[in-house]
């Protein structure tokens, strides 16, 4: 039986794609610590703050 296997991600659709990936994660970063004091007291005004 024969099995193709070159089925796999092009190399430039992976980057671009763990690209876009660590974009988000720095944009997340980056609005949790501008705005980290803020998201903290509004869990602590609601009860969650908890899971910190």
């Amino acid at each position: 039986m024969r099995t193709d296997t070159n089925r796999s991600l092009s190399p430039l659709v992976l980057t671009l794609l763990t690209g876009a990936f660590a974009l988000v994660c720095l944009f997340a970063f980056q609005g949790w610590l501008a705005h980290s004091a803020d998201i903290f007291l509004a869990f602590a005004e609601t009860g969650v703050s908890w899971c910190f």
